[in-house]
C-alpha cells in the first residue's frame, strides 16, 4: 500500500471518493462474475472427466473390435473393405457465451449406420467395430468442446482474479490510505484556521 501522491484539497478528495466508491462496484462485480466462473469451471472440469472416460472406454471397445476382425479376416482384407466405406459424418461448431467469453459447441450429426461390406468376404465384427467407431465420434466431439470450454474458462478466471487482486490489494487501499491522509490533512488546517480566527477575535476585543 502508499499514499497516491496528489495534493490535499477538498476537489481531490471527492474524486477519490468517487473512485474508491466506483472501484468497490468494480470489485463486487467482478468477485460475482470469479464465483460463477469457478463453478462453471468446476462443473465442465467434472463432465470434461468423465466424458474422457467414456471416449476411451468407447475407443478401447471398438478397436477391440476391429482387432478381432482382422483376426478373423486378416488385415488386408479390412483395409480394402475400409476404403469402400463411404459415409457422410458432419461437424458443426458454433459460439455459446458466457459471462462475455465465447465458449464453442461442438455437434456431430453421423450418417445412420448402414451394411457397407458384402456378405462375403469380411467378418462380422467388420460392422461391429464400423458401428463403435461411429459411435466414438459424438463422443470425442463432446470431450473436444468440454476439454475447450475448460481451457478458456481457466484463463478468463486468472484474468479476473487478477484484476480483483489489482483492485483490492492495490488500488483500493491506496484510495483509502490517500483517503484518510487528506481528511486528516484538511481537518489539521481547519484547526489551525480556527485558533488563528480565535486569536485575531480575542486581540480585536
Amino acid at each position: 500500500m502508499g499514499k497516491l501522491n496528489i495534493a490535499p484539497t477538498k476537489s481531490n478528495l471527492l474524486i477519490l471518493k468517487r473512485k474508491l466508491t466506483f472501484a468497490e462496484e468494480g470489485y463486487d462485480l467482478l468477485e460475482q462474475k470469479r464465483q460463477i466462473l469457478i463453478f462453471e469451471l468446476m462443473s465442465r472440469l467434472s463432465r470434461a472427466r468423465n466424458a474422457e472416460q467414456g471416449t476411451h472406454e468407447a475407443l478401447r471397445r471398438a478397436y477391440e473390435a476391429l482387432r478381432e476382425a482382422r483376426l478373423d479376416g486378416g488385415s488386408e482384407a479390412i483395409d480394402r473393405a475400409a476404403l469402400a466405406v463411404k459415409m457422410d459424418h458432419r461437424v458443426d461448431i458454433s459460439d455459446q457465451h458466457l459471462m462475455g467469453k465465447k465458449i464453442p459447441r461442438v455437434t456431430v450429426q453421423t450418417e445412420p449406420v448402414s451394411a457397407q461390406f458384402g456378405v462375403g468376404g469380411t467378418p462380422a465384427n467388420t460392422d461391429v467395430a464400423m458401428s463403435r467407431f461411429v459411435e466414438v465420434l459424438r463422443l470425442i466431439a463432446e470431450l473436444a468442446e468440454l476439454e475447450n470450454a475448460v481451457r478458456r474458462l481457466a484463463m478468463e478466471l486468472r484474468k479476473t482474479q487478477r484484476r480483483c487482486n489489482a483492485l483490492s490489494k492495490v488500488f483500493m487501499p491506496d484510495y483509502r490510505e490517500t483517503i484518510i491522509y487528506i481528511t486528516g490533512d484538511l481537518e489539521e488546517r481547519e484547526r489551525e484556521s480556527f485558533v488563528i480566527l480565535k486569536m485575531i477575535r480575542d486581540r480585536i476585543s
